[in-house]
């Protein structure tokens, strides 16, 4: 008898849902094969059960229910980092759609939103106030798990890790109690959660600080894929001398034949150069001169509200088949650009869609008083890339994934949490005296190991 079977003989559907209330779906009913599907359809979750909670309370009935039965639960939004998490088979899977109330305290420039909220109903608010939230780069990303794994956005080098300018956490413990942790109450929980993810409870609300920030100048620069060495060697030695004002990504992008993708771009391959400046308009123009002397092809750069750079990274908006590679990359030589673009440029023969380096250090390598879990970032830069993996070309984008993670694996100095997107050790994230403290936070808080996080502290 598999583990779905034994869910409904042990409680049927009906005193399922009696008891946690909300939706639920079990296997083989209407709908539980949309409620089951993420972000990445490459992956193939199959849980228990699914739940949909409209509150708290409700959350802490799922709590209460998977303990007593034997089941594990895992939360999630959108499911844009789900491929850890499995097949989900002796899981419940607690889907926070529901939870999804935004509200924003603009004279105390503070925001308060459920767990089922995305920064696209955040962030377009917020900046018609004059405000912005550390926002990550692609607008319907869960913002409970965007921040629980760090946070590492566009003002990243200029403020640091979103998780790191939370104010309070309100979370479900496995015991079933509702908390609210902060830096006085739980505070040891305050400290895990930010950073360590799901492995505590179920976050169903969030308070963290906005910034005045009521415009940016912003774009990205577009070159034919055939220039990426000399247009990734400039950005590279531009990003020695740049202020923490700025943070930027160097790419190779190769957009898909596909109708939602704008003409110009559709079915063509790039080196871009993509920068948000937080400075004076002036100022960024003046930096920009050595990048713009190369003659892009197209130059987006504009003087823009917070909200108008939701799409300039052109991640998709639509679920897809993917797999992807990700390090924190330490100091970069001329060597490594070379590395990157042999193993990623025009002659190459990648297919994958996107392989980027990302410009970290700044604010992501300064500890802010009073951090959570993870403080700061390793390294200088994230590498980052990604491929289809739909049946017809997974085994060419397993290779193609497998050369570049090699061209920069000399490099490598750690991880972010966020962009690893496969089953791993997660105390190899963090510092051992992190790691310990982290697993002890998660004996006190869920010693049953009821909370199935992507990325699992102190697994048994």
């Amino acid at each position: 008898m598999s583990t779905n079977d034994t869910l409904q003989t042990r409680r049927s559907p009906a005193a399922l849902r009696a008891e946690v209330g909300g939706e639920v779906h079990c296997p083989g009913e209407p709908g539980y094969d949309a409620a089951r599907a993420g972000f990445n359809l490459a992956v193939d979750q199959r849980p228990a059960a699914i739940v949909v909670p409209r509150s708290p309370k409700e959350v802490a009935a799922v709590m209460r229910f998977a303990r007593r039965e034997g089941f594990r639960v895992a939360p999630q939004r959108t499911g844009h980092n789900m491929g850890p998490l499995g097949r989900l088979e002796e899981s419940i899977l607690l889907k926070t759609n529901a939870m999804d109330r935004v509200s924003i305290d603009t004279p105390c420039r503070r925001a308060r939103v459920g767990a089922g909220a995305r920064w696209e109903d955040v962030v377009p608010a917020a900046s018609e106030l004059g405000l912005a939230a550390l926002h990550g780069s692609t607008p319907d990303v869960s913002i409970a798990g965007y921040t629980l794994g760090g946070g590492m956005g566009w003002y990243a080098r200029k403020h640091g890790l979103a998780a790191n300018h939370v104010t309070a956490i309100e979370v479900v413990t496995p015991d079933g109690e509702i908390r609210c942790a902060t830096p006085e109450r739980d505070a040891e929980l305050f400290w895990a959660l930010r950073g360590g993810g799901g492995n505590f409870g179920v976050v169903t609300a969030l308070e963290f600080e906005l910034f005045p920030i009521e415009d940016i100048y912003a774009g990205v620069l577009f070159f034919p894929i055939e220039r990426a060495r000399e247009v990734l060697h400039a950005w590279h030695e531009w990003t020695a001398e740049a202020p923490e004002d700025v943070t930027s990504v160097g790419r190779v992008l190769q957009f898909p034949p596909m109708p939602e993708v704008p003409e110009p771009m559709r079915g063509k391959s790039f080196a871009v150069i993509e920068a948000v400046f937080l400075g004076e308009v002036a100022e960024a123009d003046r930096m920009l001169e050595p990048l713009r002397a190369l003659g892009p092809a197209m130059d987006t750069f504009a003087v823009q509200p917070p909200a108008g750079i939701a799409e300039l990274h052109m991640d998709p908006r639509d679920p897809v088949p993917y797999d992807s590679a990700h390090a924190m990359l330490g100091e970069l030589d001329a060597a490594a650009i070379d590395a990157f673009v042999d193993a990623a440029g025009a002659e190459s023969g990648s297919a994958l869609i996107s392989v980027e380096l990302r410009h970290a250090g700044g604010a992501l390598a300064r500890a802010a008083e009073g951090a959570g879990a993870v403080a700061t970032l390793p390294g200088s830069y994230a590498f980052f890339a990604v491929g289809i993996a739909d049946p017809m070309l997974a085994e060419k984008t397993d290779a193609d994934l497998a050369r570049v993670e090699g061209a920069m694996a000399p490099y490598e100095a750690g991880h972010y949490l966020n962009f690893v997107e496969e089953k791993a050790d997660a105390a190899g994230f963090f510092p051992p005296t992190v790691a310990m403290r982290l697993e002890a936070a998660r004996d006190t808080y869920d010693p049953e190991r009821v909370m199935h996080a992507n990325h699992e502290i102190g697994a048994r």
